[in-house]
């Protein structure tokens, strides 16, 4: 494998929050307030149903996003030395193009509107505007900088862990009182209405509500939540994560094509939401595009339905064949797989994966694996092999497991 082992910790998360502070300082001449961190997420099972009001059943990443975060004091000047700059946010970020150096961007508060900011700043500017909305509450300037060890693009929900690092950290020095669901919602608007993805809100509620262990059974409605224990280690099981490096974004036609669709198939069903659909509906009277997404959505959450019952009752294993179902259903009626995803699931589970299906979006980024430990370097090799010969990208396949959700750190 690329990397062969799972992320380090809590011990690790507070030594590189203070090596986060340092670089803070050297960047900005002073130490920051705080850092936090919120984690990317794996979606075990429940692709594509969170938008339709539907079950998910992610996990929380041993991988996350953190930002270390000062708040600009009245009685400094502006970052251009005048009294005006108050509102002014100094963004940087370890995120470049050759992973050396920073990435700088700086904004005014009153200034943000959507599409005034492009790449990864859109992410904690987006949250600044979702709270600084005519409803919402004064943000004054700050200074952020910003480092990730999830990986982009690949499917892990990396901007979703900025936009989650940027609430928690501005929820805590702003005293907002915020819990953890109106943090997920305002950090969904804050990825629909100002970076323009047409996101559900799974992604934002599993950095913020998972727990080490365990994965997070979500209704997508209520934002009812239950930790399902995931117990992996203690079945000889571990999760294997095989980015494609094929780039996807959610803010491109397919993803929101796909909405669309199931919006239509609603209406045309009479509902509000496909999550009102009844198993046994017979589809016969929406087109055959439609009906094959609607069939999905529907499959899709009674599979993640019955791979939280078996978790309950500690047949680890036996959510193999649920994970296989999925990346069918998703390959075959809703079209969000790739070449390069198929053949990483079919080598894995012919290598001995207890089961795999793409995680993600789709249109590329990641698939997932479950796998017996022991085997996890072997099925990684396989399956780089396998992309070798059919002449694509050489994977990067490393280990994941179920991590804490956001909070400080230092």
């Amino acid at each position: 494998m690329t990397r062969g082992r799972t992320a380090p910790g809590s011990g690790h998360d507070d030594a590189r929050a203070r090596q986060l502070a340092r670089r803070f300082a050297g960047v900005f001449g002073h130490a920051p307030d705080g850092v936090w961190r919120a984690p990317g997420r794996v979606n075990l099972i429940g692709e594509h149903t969170d938008y339709n009001d539907g079950f998910v059943l992610p996990f929380a990443l041993d991988r996350s996003a953190m930002v270390a975060v000062r708040l600009r004091r009245p009685e400094e000047p502006g970052p251009d030395g005048g009294a005006a700059g108050h509102d002014v946010v100094d963004l940087a970020s370890t995120w470049t193009p050759d992973g050396t150096g920073l990435s700088r961007a700086r904004l005014r508060v009153a200034d943000l509107v959507p599409g005034a900011v492009a790449g990864w700043g859109a992410y904690p500017a987006g949250v600044v505007h979702v709270l600084s909305g005519p409803d919402g509450v004064r943000v004054p300037g700050f200074e952020l900088l910003l480092d990730s060890t999830v990986p982009v693009g690949a499917g892990l929900s990396s901007s979703h862990a900025v936009e989650v690092a940027t609430i928690v950290a501005l929820d805590d020095l702003l005293a907002l009182g915020l819990d953890r669901p109106a943090m997920a919602r305002l950090t969904q608007r804050a990825e629909n209405e100002f970076v323009g993805a047409p996101t559900g809100i799974m992604d934002q509620s599993a950095s913020l509500r998972g727990r080490a262990g365990a994965a997070l059974f979500l209704d997508c409605r209520s934002l009812e939540a239950e930790l399902v224990p995931l117990p992996l280690a203690e079945h000889g099981l571990t999760v294997l994560v095989v980015d494609t490096r094929v780039a996807h974004s959610h803010a491109d036609g397919g993803y929101a094509a796909r909405r669309a669709a199931c919006e239509r198939g609603a209406a045309a069903l009479g509902v509000g939401s496909l999550r009102d659909v009844p198993r046994d509906t017979d589809l016969g009277a929406l087109d055959e595009e439609t009906a094959r997404r609607v069939r999905h959505v529907l499959t899709e959450n009674d599979r993640v339905l019955e791979t939280v019952e078996r978790l309950r009752a500690g047949d680890v294993t036996g959510i193999g064949e649920l994970l296989a179902a999925s990346h069918a259903s998703l390959r075959d009626d809703y079209e969000v797989s790739c070449p390069e995803l198929d053949l990483a699931v079919d080598t894995a589970r012919g290598a001995g994966a207890v089961g795999a299906r793409m995680t993600g979006g789709g249109f590329g980024g990641s698939a997932i694996a479950l796998v017996p430990a022991d085997a996890a370097e072997r099925i990684a090799a396989t399956v780089a092999e396998a992309f070798a010969r059919a002449g694509h990208r050489a994977p990067d396949a490393f280990l994941v497991a179920p991590g804490d959700g956001a909070g400080r750190v230092l």
